[in-house]
């Protein structure tokens, strides 16, 4: 269930879990991190994309359907990124851009996370 709610009322809110009725609910904020399509990188989507064709799998210049390269050799493109650009931990390349367990997704979500003001 997906409550929207305004940031006085947040607050006010307890943090585990809410009763409606018979249903226990938890409680948490529904962040989602935009990804473009066409590039794969974060916080923008295909239409405002200013980055070339990215696969998400081989870092490749073409598309994920066009993609050939064995699993052994993915080189995924948001853990290249952040690999890239000063990070203190360097993160593995080898989980896909695609999983909700990729260190770059979670670094987003922190970062989204350490934005919000209620």
């Amino acid at each position: 269930m997906v409550i929207e709610v305004g940031p006085e009322t947040c607050k006010k809110m307890p943090q585990t879990k809410l009763k409606f009725g018979w249903l226990t609910c938890n409680v948490g904020d529904y962040l989602v991190a935009r990804r473009c399509y066409k590039c794969f990188s974060y916080d923008h989507r295909h239409q405002d994309c200013r980055g070339e064709e990215t696969c998400p799998l081989c870092a490749g210049g073409h598309k994920l359907k066009d993609g050939k390269a064995p699993t052994s050799q993915n080189n995924y493109i948001n853990c290249m990124a952040y690999n890239r650009y000063g990070r203190k931990e360097k993160i593995s390349k080898n989980l896909s851009s695609l999983s909700k367990n990729c260190p770059s997704l979670h670094a987003v979500m922190t970062r989204y996370r350490q934005n919000i003001d209620y």
